[in-house]
């Protein structure tokens, strides 16, 4: 029990810190940073367009995967509107793109956790090309029942999300309890 700050702490008085937040002597809060991806979600009739990525990549080498990039000095939008350029040649307007699933992935125990971010474009103009060979060696539409088994994993599951309706998807993460009710 915490002492009152009314009288000195005597011998014998357990003297405990309230770490509620926003209390005298709390923790303070714990933050993390976190990646963020934009991903480009573009659909027609029943297939989903992967990239194949290449075997020299840090990231998902000889996998296939949607266009993709990390969110840098620009909103997730942006984001998405810059890589499809660069990596397809498709021209998507941002107003096109609405968020459809978000992944939050813990690749590994303490590495940095990464948010996901795929957006569904209702409309683009081009087809894709190969524009950034010694990173994608194929453009190909995959019907979304019939993925490559070579996929990246997080990519998997957000098109099956998408399918199912589901706006969210957690992987990598270990669930505790929270520690409310049920105390003994």
């Amino acid at each position: 029990m915490a002492v009152p700050p009314e009288r000195p702490a005597e011998d014998g008085d357990a003297m405990r810190e309230d770490r509620r937040p926003g209390r005298a002597g709390a923790a303070p809060p714990t933050r993390t940073s976190h990646l963020v991806g934009g991903h480009l979600y573009a659909e027609r009739d029943g297939t989903v367009l992967l990239g194949l990525r290449g075997p020299a990549v840090a990231f998902g080498a000889e996998e296939w995967h949607v266009p993709a990039g990390h969110v840098e000095q620009e909103s997730a939008r942006a984001c998405v509107v810059r890589e499809a350029g660069e990596e397809t040649g498709l021209v998507v307007a941002e107003e096109d793109l609405t968020l459809v699933h978000t992944v939050h992935l813990l690749q590994a125990p303490g590495a940095v956790p990464r948010v996901q971010l795929f957006f569904r474009a209702v409309r683009w103009r081009g087809e894709p090309r190969l524009l950034e060979p010694d990173r994608c060696t194929a453009w190909r539409w995959w019907p979304l029942h019939a993925l490559p088994e070579a996929t990246v994993p997080y990519t998997r599951a957000a098109i099956d999300g998408i399918a199912r309706g589901r706006a969210y998807t957690e992987l990598g993460w270990v669930h505790r309890p929270s520690g409310r009710g049920g105390r003994r």
